[in-house]
């Protein structure tokens, strides 16, 4: 086919998605979408139906998704300046062209005159909620809109769609043009012998040092990063890492600071467009906080909850530095925290994290995650053949799965009838070209209408810690956790059974949709679930009991500090998003740093504000902006929905059924908090995460 990125093959052919193809298949895509969305707002002859209306709309721009989201795909892992070159210059026709699909008189009419049939006013379930949805969707992306404001509103979205993109090639650029070459390895002393192991290797890599004289290569990327700062002895070490981690695109040629301004300028226009008081009150419209008001709320609420013990723990930790140095009290330096909060932890507890790795070597973990999910759901996982081609291949009978690159592999879900429900790659080690933290996305929603089992095709990334010359990839406990996370996003999306594809699995509010990701950690704490995958990978040995209970016994160590830290993040965001038109003429630096000022420790020098580097916010016309919040509200929903299974048995079938059914395979074709509400028979509890982090009296 010459026409790669619209081939329709589940296995998708990735060598075959070469830069060159880009422009003209997703052209092709953007005229047929086009021209389904035209054939749809001219045509005014028909009786309206839900199948020549809705379905309609739903299927006009299908392949233009499916091929688009392969571009993305690969922009976000195997990034390179052709690609980038071309991705960059289809994304201005494609953000263009899904501007425009609201904004579209004649369709918008066609919706509306639908709406009020019989036949509409008569609709229950999926497809009621579907159409509520998209009445929705239309009038908050401009449809009521004047045709001037309807112009300025797809100049709004067109250049959203760059900046933001721009923000995040920064991102990445800027961490990969950092590094830290050590050539004496005393300097290392502290670090774990595997984070010592890894950096040797990355040296080697780029061709630097000698095995009579090795050198020790560190980046920014999170395996690389993180065990710097908590463990190496040498000060130096840690505040070149910091400040390294601190300056991602701060400078040119990579720096963020105008477009952030720029980005919050255009959706503060947007939503004054719509008749919104700010950016937060217009994407909150259809979630579960309905409002950047009652988000905010929830914040404070819970900072007012947790701040005494946040100011207990970070007395503690200045006390314990202050008696191992034999100093009086200060201060510490921002690059310090990391490393005498697990010195302190390792001496409260007698528990190093890093003796965990040995037990997490990442395919048992994979195994054992796979096995907890058959317990659970009542499905098998089996890994597929993954083939990786640097060229384009010819066949299209291929027994296995094309990977994009070598260490990517695949994996199929069968029911309990052993029927193919759907496929998933995992990808999870760092790579330039890839875009750093973790994530899951979908390739490819099967068709469930009708009867129809058509399956489901999804991706689960992270960037761990890789295998070295003399082992293999060993997983931190946190790791794990993140392992289990966007597993539990995946099967969100493989789990679907919502007849209508832009409406299954994650494709939720934004603070539902982690529920399914964070529950999934739970049985990374819980030993029965532990005892299924954590074996020593030399010895094949269980974790030992005394190792197990001290692991348990600091899990919420220091849990209000890391609570506020994500607190931090929810709060900034929103009140950028709330409050930009008081803060526009503002230095946005300094008005952050007063408000975090409650959230935030006291530290011998500033902590720059997180604003350059937070992907979640800026990477994406929308995506997490005026969102943050989600991952403490649905970690409140995640905490209370356990307790059904810590009450009838965490690997309870009959358990994990209902959630499966009730949950995971139901999409966005219900209200959230219904759907909620049916697995645990009440409303959620606000205080089920305080409890289970043991800060529910402070």
């Amino acid at each position: 086919m010459n026409s790669p990125f619209l081939e329709e093959d589940f296995r998708v052919h990735w060598s075959r998605l070469t830069p060159e193809q880009v422009e003209p298949d997703i052209a092709q895509a953007l005229l047929e979408a086009k021209a389904n969305i035209d054939a749809l707002a001219g045509d005014a002859s028909q009786e309206l139906t839900f199948g020549n209306t809705m379905l309609a709309l739903e299927e006009a721009d299908k392949k233009l998704t499916v091929a688009w989201g392969k571009v993305g795909h690969l922009n976000s892992v195997k990034d390179f300046k052709e690609l980038r070159e071309a991705f960059n210059k289809m994304l201005p026709q494609v953000s263009e062209f899904s501007a425009k699909v609201p904004l579209n008189e004649g369709l918008w009419k066609r919706v509306k005159a639908y709406s009020e049939t019989e036949e509409a006013k008569e609709l229950v379930g999926t497809r009621k909620r579907y159409l509520e949805e998209t009445i929705a969707s239309f009038k908050n992306s401009g449809a009521d809109l004047p045709p001037d404001k309807k112009e300025r509103m797809k100049a709004i979205q067109a250049e959203l769609a760059k900046l933001t993109q721009k923000y995040s090639e920064n991102c990445l650029d800027s961490i990969n043009a950092w590094e830290m070459i050590v050539e004496n390895e005393d300097d290392l002393s502290g670090l774990p012998e595997l984070a010592k192991e890894q950096a040797l290797q990355s040296a080697k890599g780029k061709e630097m040092g000698t095995d009579e004289e090795p050198k020790w290569r560190f980046t920014l990327q999170a395996p690389s990063m993180t065990p710097v700062l908590r463990y190496a002895e040498k000060e130096a070490l840690r505040r070149e890492v910091w400040e390294g981690f601190s300056a991602i695109a701060t400078k040119d040629p990579y720096d963020n600071h105008p477009l952030v301004g720029q980005v919050l300028a255009l959706r503060q226009e947007k939503a004054e467009l719509l008749g919104f008081n700010n950016f937060a009150d217009l994407v909150l419209d259809r979630r579960m906080a309905k409002s950047g008001d009652c988000a905010l709320a929830f914040e404070d609420d819970l900072h007012t909850k947790i701040k005494d013990q946040f100011d207990r723990e970070n007395a503690d930790l200045d006390a314990f530095r202050a008696e191992q140095l034999r100093i009086g009290l200060e201060p510490m330096e921002p690059w310090d925290v990391a490393y005498w909060a697990e010195r302190y932890r390792q001496a409260k507890y007698d528990f190093d994290e890093e003796l965990l790795r040995s037990y997490f070597p990442v395919d048992r973990v994979l195994n054992g995650l796979f096995e907890i999910t058959q317990k659970l759901f009542g499905v098998t996982i089996r890994e597929a053949e993954a083939i990786y081609s640097d060229t384009p291949t010819e066949m299209n009978s291929d027994p296995g799965y094309e990977v994009w690159n070598d260490d990517v592999k695949v994996f199929e879900l069968f029911n309990q009838s052993e029927k193919h429900i759907g496929s998933f790659y995992t990808d999870w080690f760092p790579r330039e070209s890839k875009r750093s933290g973790a994530w899951m996305n979908y390739t490819l929603t099967g068709d469930r209408s009708n009867g129809k089992k058509e399956p489901h095709l999804g991706q689960i990334h992270g960037n761990m810690s890789p295998p070295t010359d003399d082992k293999p990839a060993l997983l931190s406990h946190n790791d794990v956790l993140t392992v289990f996370h966007e597993f539990g996003h995946l099967i969100h999306h493989l789990f679907g059974e919502v007849e209508i594809k832009s409406m299954n699995g994650v494709n939720v509010a934004w603070d539902f949709v982690e529920l399914p990701s964070q529950i999934m950690e739970n049985w990374c704490w819980d030993r029965r679930g532990l005892d299924l995958f954590a074996r020593h990978y030399e010895t094949g040995e269980k974790i030992p009991d005394d190792l197990y209970e001290k692991m348990i016994a600091a899990r919420n160590f220091n849990a209000a500090s890391f609570a506020m830290r994500q607190l931090s993040f929810g709060k900034m965001d929103l009140e950028m998003h709330i409050r930009y038109s008081e803060l526009k003429d503002e230095d946005l630096e300094e008005e952050m740093e007063s408000v975090l000022e409650p959230y935030m420790a006291e530290r011998k020098r500033k902590v720059p504000v997180h604003l350059y580097n937070f992907g979640h916010l800026f990477s994406d016309p929308t995506g997490y902006a005026a969102g943050y919040y989600s991952y403490k509200w649905a970690e409140v929903l995640d905490a209370d929905a356990f307790t059904r299974f810590e009450k009838e048995g965490i690997l309870n079938t009959d358990t994990g059924k209902e959630f499966k059914d009730k949950i995971l395979s139901k999409g966005n074709s219900e209200d959230p908090l219904r759907l909620f509400v049916d697995f645990m028979g009440r409303e959620p509890d606000p205080e089920a995460l305080l409890r289970r982090e043991g800060l529910l009296n402070g």
